[in-house]
């Protein structure tokens, strides 16, 4: 391969091949070619196989002698096309470069590098037809002979002879379907990897899994797989549509480039989320992308009848959150009770004239172009901004009429026709309860009453099955909102389970568990390990603490027994007790003994504890176990414990577990 990546000839020197003896070979077997893909990284190409499902499919299809320029062949779970006639592999979700495609039989290896580059196909078809007429019998490797002036190569024929994993293939049938929403950024993780490598690493974690922990439902094929899918919501914030990185980019100080420029494409996204112009533009990008993914889904795999659950990482699992508190409850009832007072400020909204709303927005001098044109409140709404702009409404005045049109527009959908009958108590979800009174500006309790920003909350086309938060900052932003405490009987409208998953060590990550029983202490879910049972090091330091606590307990009995005054002697029993039958004594009430040190055991099961309605009833804050060489320097390790979770295999079979739970499948054997 040349400097540019390029496949080059080889200036492999062969043995000279005697005409006289040309004939084929009778001990000849036919090569069986693999079929790879490459893709670009530090301006080379690598080369990586398909799986043999792949493999096996591409080749039937090139051999099946249909016009190759009319064939696709679906790949790697359905998530790219192989357009067999140019050779091209596309991704089919997201936006990605084209991967080159090729049918490989040949390889060779030079003294700099450090895996098994393919031949040219053509360059491969020269080489087999010269092992096929070799009168020799040459082997399958071969070295470069002494006289070549060229780079020495390795020469090897055939995927089986060259050290290649081959990847393991997945199971056509897809049991659940879950979204990834990133958080702030457009890195994952330390190596800087977008959002669609990080989800493949899960994806392949989670299949490992799959055979090591649900072998006898794969086998018994009660189960397929479950596909994991990223919604990217970064790219198009910062777009050059809304403009706001050249904007970011003009104020910026000259100094520390690389810092202000890391800043800007991270920490920036925090306070977009909390403008309601980007805010808005976040939440309909994640929204979009999931609806857009989902559909496309569908048409791919039209035999699907699973569910969908939806993951968010970070600042992703707060927009996530804002977006499922304010979704519609599907039995048609008032999601939350708070809407009653939405609903009452939508009436007295109706009652106002054209002038009375002009005159809110201070900009009752723009009366006169609006009576010209005969225009009432039900023709103000149906205004665009260009529209107003043909009225010569200026700038300013125009964008306060286009925000409330939007507030406007935003009440009548989240208003639910009048009942007929009082609706059912029991239907509906209680709010979310706050100890402080409404926000100023552009902030409000919203339906929910956790000061979101106001904008319009687009509705979801499916209703997930389990929220999965990472490393999340929920808990923090809804006490920042002045949430004091979340009502034990909230769930989410159309989502029932959810899960707060974070590393001991996460910088960025809070609980939430104690935002609903306020008066409790306790401790989270601790995750069990993939392979089962604890960490050796947390059990040597919960069997230390144990020791030292027994300790002390004896200790303490001990020195009361040694303080405790004497007892003074009892006086004689008097005669008429003595004589009284032993069945009409006084029942003894015996105290039963305490071990030393053990105190009254306050819930010993901690799964058992009631933490509201969130989780369906059950525990919702869930802790990984950190790694024995973490716990030497716990903010060593912060900023990696917080980009962790995409290749826990704990969290992954902690995914795995809760959603075949729900299809009624089982881990082959409990973790302890």
């Amino acid at each position: 391969m040349s400097s540019d990546g390029k496949l080059e000839s080889s200036p492999l020197i062969l043995y000279p091949v005697s005409t006289d003896t040309m004939e084929t070979t009778m001990c000849y077997e036919a090569v069986v070619p693999h079929w790879f893909y490459a893709r670009t990284q530090d301006g080379r190409d690598i080369w990586n196989p398909f799986s043999k499902e792949d493999s096996d499919k591409l080749e039937a299809a090139f051999c099946s002698g249909v016009n190759p320029n009319s064939i696709v062949v679906p790949v790697c779970g359905g998530r790219y096309d192989v357009y067999l006639g140019s050779r091209r592999c596309l991704s089919v979700y997201w936006d990605e470069e084209d991967s080159v495609v090729q049918r490989c039989s040949w390889f060779y290896k030079g003294d700099k590098d450090s895996r098994y580059i393919p031949y040219p196909e053509n360059f491969s078809e020269i080489l087999e037809l010269m092992v096929h007429y070799q009168p020799t019998g040459l082997t399958d490797e071969w070295g470069a002979t002494p006289t070549e002036q060229g780079r020495p190569r390795t020469v090897k024929r055939g995927v089986e002879n060259i050290s290649v994993e081959i990847p393991q293939g997945e199971p056509e049938q897809i049991d659940h379907l879950v979204f990834m929403v990133h958080g702030i950024g457009p890195a994952c993780d330390l190596q800087f990897r977008s959002i669609v490598q990080c989800v493949n690493d899960f994806r392949l974690v989670s299949l490992n899994l799959l055979h090591a922990h649900f072998k006898k439902s794969l086998d018994g094929g009660q189960i397929g797989r479950v596909e994991f899918l990223p919604v990217n919501w970064h790219s198009a914030l910062h777009a050059d549509a809304t403009g706001v990185d050249k904007d970011i980019q003009r104020i910026t100080l000259p100094s520390i480039c690389r810092l202000r420029q890391f800043t800007n494409e991270t920490l920036l996204d925090l306070f977009f989320y909390n403008s309601p112009t980007y805010c808005q533009t976040i939440v309909d990008t994640v929204c979009g992308e999931m609806h857009r993914i989902y559909r496309l889904f569908l048409e791919r795999n039209p035999t699907f009848k699973g569910r969908v659950s939806v993951t968010g990482h970070s600042l992703g699992s707060l927009i996530l959150f804002d977006l499922l508190t304010n979704q519609v409850d599907p039995t048609g009832s008032p999601a939350h009770k708070a809407k009653a007072s939405v609903q009452g400020s939508e009436s007295r909204t109706n009652k106002k004239s054209l002038k009375d709303i002009l005159k809110e927005l201070e900009v009752e001098d723009l009366g006169a172009v609006f009576e010209r044109e005969r225009m009432g409140i039900d023709g103000l709404v149906l205004c665009s901004e260009q529209d107003l702009k043909n009225l010569g409404i200026p700038l300013g005045p125009r964008k306060k009429i286009i925000e409330y049109i939007k507030h406007r527009t935003h009440l009548q959908d989240t208003n639910c026709p009048p009942m007929e009958t009082s609706p059912n108590p029991e239907l509906t979800p209680p709010p979310l309860t706050s100890g402080t009174t409404f926000n100023m500006v552009n902030y409000e309790y919203f339906d929910v009453g956790i000061g979101q920003v106001r904008i319009n909350y687009p509705q979801l086309s499916f209703h997930p099955e389990i929220f999965f938060a990472w490393g999340s900052p929920i808990g923090m932003f809804l006490t920042v909102r002045g949430l004091k405490r979340i009502d034990p009987k909230y769930q989410f409208p159309t989502c029932k389970r959810f899960f707060n998953i974070y590393h001991p060590f996460d910088p960025v990550a809070y609980r939430i568990e104690p935002m609903v029983l306020r008066e409790e202490e306790f401790e989270p879910m601790l995750i069990p390990h993939h392979k089962g049972r604890k960490r050796m090091h947390l059990e040597l330091k919960e069997g230390l603490t144990r020791m030292g606590t027994d300790l002390l307990g004896s200790l303490r009995v001990a020195w009361q027994t040694f303080t405790r005054p004497p007892v003074p002697t009892l006086p004689p029993p008097t005669t008429e007790a003595a004589e009284l039958p032993v069945s009409e004594l006084p029942p003894v009430t015996e105290t039963p003994p305490v071990a030393a040190g053990e105190d009254v055991p306050v819930n010993e099961d901690p799964a058992a504890l009631d933490v509201g309605m969130l989780n369906g009833g059950q525990r919702f804050d869930y802790v990984l176990q950190e790694k024995p060489i973490e716990s030497f320097n716990e903010y060593l390790f912060a900023l990696q414990s917080h980009l962790c979770y995409w290749t826990s295999e704990d969290t992954a079979l902690l995914f795995l577990k809760e959603i075949y739970q729900t299809m009624g499948v089982s881990m082959d054997q409990p973790l302890q």
